[in-house]
């Protein structure tokens, strides 16, 4: 028996073409087979044992645009249907495609229908992002939302597709919409709900790589300015507003000048810098997942979106900083809302901070950027840097590879050869 694999996400983006067709049979599924062309084009296929004794191979989707999971499950179904009937995949298909199409009598429901009847409760019980996704699907194809599943094909889609560009939309925007709207059809197809994914030629845009953002020294130096001075701003406004109700005779508010930070911006801030949390991470963080003696932070898999758990380390600042900031912690949430839940954002309060530090074009995702930009620059590896970042697989990092040009450097002096006289007068010395 050959080798055997756990096909999964990781398995896949570590695949490497090699010039050759490789091929590579499930763990779980033996006849569910994933095929590499030599030139990278991954596919899922099932093998069976036809009933004159030959052997039938049928390519079921590609890699990336059917997860492992849709695609061994979908695998499973159409064995199950190749046993009880020892035909062929293509017309289990068929008789998939002659009892939906009977059922166009009573018809195939509509997107809005589908979400709300089955899909968004099968989105919450299995996904983190199932608000998320349901409202982009809702919101970029509102349009759409009275048309049946059975009328949607790749044309309508296509034209969709052109209309978005059309007004301006980013490639990388309508990406993420139709990335959504596929796993919708695959959901549809699995549960017979539709006859064939309308979806299955049409292919993601090619997406502009993003510039990688990160804070220059003035930069860092003007953002910690700020932080300080709004510290400062706060703390006056609040003796103030103190003093104006002293001589009123109301009840005075808690003093700011005792406390490390007077809210939860700066420490956050400080934190982002200095571990490359995600803002939703950072948000989620929760104290039990803080060790201050041992100077580390865990990302539960449960808050990372990759799934998996990761530790952080954390330097002087990080550690200095969540010490403080534990002291005037009264929630289990690091940085919790009022109420002590997760907060949502920190939209406002981090648009002015940039405006009064005079910081254009810059996000808070950046100060992930700008934690592993530092890293890079400071001769750290890529691989310990994707490790901090909890990337899968070393693609999203390498967006960082050229910020550390002495490797470069390096690498090509290595090419230097000495002039022909000085290699001679080498020789004969020698």
């Amino acid at each position: 028996m050959g080798q055997r694999f756990k096909i999964d996400r990781d398995f896949l983006r570590a695949i490497t073409p090699n010039g050759r067709y490789q091929e590579f049979v499930d763990a779980d599924v033996r006849a569910f087979v994933v095929k590499v062309t030599p030139a990278g084009r991954v596919s899922y296929t099932i093998r069976w044992t036809k009933p004159d004794g030959s052997r039938g191979r049928r390519v079921l989707g590609y890699w990336p645009d059917l997860n492992p999971g849709e695609a061994r499950e979908l695998a499973k179904k159409a064995l199950r249907d190749v046993d009880k009937a020892g035909d062929t995949t293509a017309d289990v298909l068929e008789r998939r495609r002659r009892k939906v199409e009977a059922e166009k009598i009573v018809g195939t429901p509509t997107l809005a229908a589908f979400i709300n009847d089955r899909y968004a409760d099968w989105l919450a019980a299995n996904t983190r992002s199932s608000a998320a996704t349901l409202a982009r699907l809702r919101k970029s194809f509102a349009d759409h939302l009275d048309k049946p599943l059975g009328d949607f094909n790749g044309w309508i889609i296509e034209k969709w597709r052109s209309g978005r560009l059309k007004a301006g939309i980013g490639a990388s925007t309508v990406n993420r919409d139709l990335s959504a709207l596929r796993g919708l059809f695959s959901r549809a197809l699995e549960w017979e709900v539709i006859a064939e994914h309308p979806m299955r030629k049409v292919k993601a845009l090619q997406a502009p790589s993003g510039k990688v953002r990160w804070l220059s020294d003035d930069e860092e130096a003007s953002l910690r300015a700020a932080l300080d001075a709004r510290e400062e701003r706060e703390r006056a406004a609040r003796e103030s507003a103190n003093a104006w109700r002293a001589a009123r005779g109301y009840d005075l508010m808690p003093g700011l000048r005792a406390a490390e930070f007077v809210d939860h911006l700066k420490p956050a801030v400080l934190l982002s810098i200095n571990t490359g949390l995600r803002q939703g991470e950072l948000l989620k963080l929760d104290w039990q997942h803080v060790s201050l003696d041992r100077a580390i932070l865990t990302v539960i898999d449960a808050s990372a979106k990759s799934g998996k758990q990761r530790h952080i380390p954390l330097n002087d600042e990080a550690l200095a900083t969540l010490k403080a900031w534990r002291e005037q912690s009264n929630h289990s949430i690091v940085f919790a809302s009022a109420d002590g839940g997760v907060r949502v954002d920190v939209k406002t309060a981090w648009q002015k901070l940039l405006k009064d530090a005079k910081i254009t074009n810059f996000r808070w995702h950046d100060m992930r950027h700008h934690f592993a930009s530092r890293l890079v620059m400071a001769g750290v590896d890529l691989n310990t840097v994707r490790e901090l970042l909890g990337h899968a697989d070393l693609t999203m990092t390498l967006r960082y590879a050229h910020l550390a040009p002495e490797h470069l450097s390096a690498a090509v002096a290595k090419l230097n050869r000495l002039p022909q006289s000085d290699a001679s007068k080498a020789a004969n010395e020698g």
